[in-house]
């Protein structure tokens, strides 16, 4: 019985693809005079017996940096002085997140997963802390990524993912020139059908000051 039970398991996890993942720096220098850079995240996709499934298919590609505690506070002009008010505490937010995608998230995974896999901007889980109403937590998480997005440190690219005959992918990030030290992920995940059928995030890449 326990064999008939596990012959299914193991031929669903052989008809998973496989994901080669790659991009086109390891390591990133901050000289003097850093402009920015552009990164390439490239891949394959290899498929059991070579066949690809029919239907859709789709690809995300996220460079996520390091998390890191950081306290947003809110200006106010009084009198003429801009002074700090209101703050809200974060736990744990990216130091740089982009996320490029062959169609738009929502045609391609439905809420609940882009929640699970922090697929976009406004399901980025930055962990607010303290004791702070609903709306204002809120009202301050959009301002958070405004900010990050104005300063180039977020980012969201729709329909920059190219993949060729449904194997090879790749797209291009811009990784502006104030972007914080420290090592980033890049996380490639397959998706077919609104479901993310394989996520890799083996590659590293680290940027520092030289």
């Amino acid at each position: 019985m326990l064999l008939l039970l596990l012959l299914p398991a193991a031929a669903s996890a052989q008809n998973v693809p496989k994901l080669v993942p790659d991009v086109s720096q390891r390591q990133i220098n901050i000289q003097s005079g850093f402009t920015g850079a552009e990164m390439l995240l490239f891949g394959a996709i290899i498929y059991p017996r070579g066949v690809a499934p029919e239907g859709q298919i789709d690809v995300a590609v996220v460079l996520r940096g390091p998390t890191r505690p950081i306290t947003l506070r809110e200006k106010q002009k009084i009198a003429g002085i801009w002074i700090n008010a209101d703050s809200s505490d974060f736990r744990s937010v990216p130091a740089y997140y982009a996320i490029a995608s062959s169609r738009p998230l929502e045609k391609i995974v439905d809420s609940k997963t882009a929640a699970i896999y922090e697929l976009g901007l406004d399901k980025l889980q930055l962990s607010p802390g303290g004791e702070v109403d609903a709306k204002e937590q809120r009202r301050f998480v959009s301002g958070l990524v405004d900010l990050n997005r104005r300063n180039g440190l977020f980012r969201q690219e729709t329909g920059t993912v190219e993949i060729t005959d449904q194997v090879l992918y790749r797209a291009r990030l811009n990784i502006p020139s104030s972007v914080p030290v420290g090592t980033y992920t890049a996380e490639t995940l397959l998706i077919r059908n609104g479901r993310v059928i394989v996520a890799d995030d083996n590659v590293e890449v680290r940027i520092r000051k030289t």
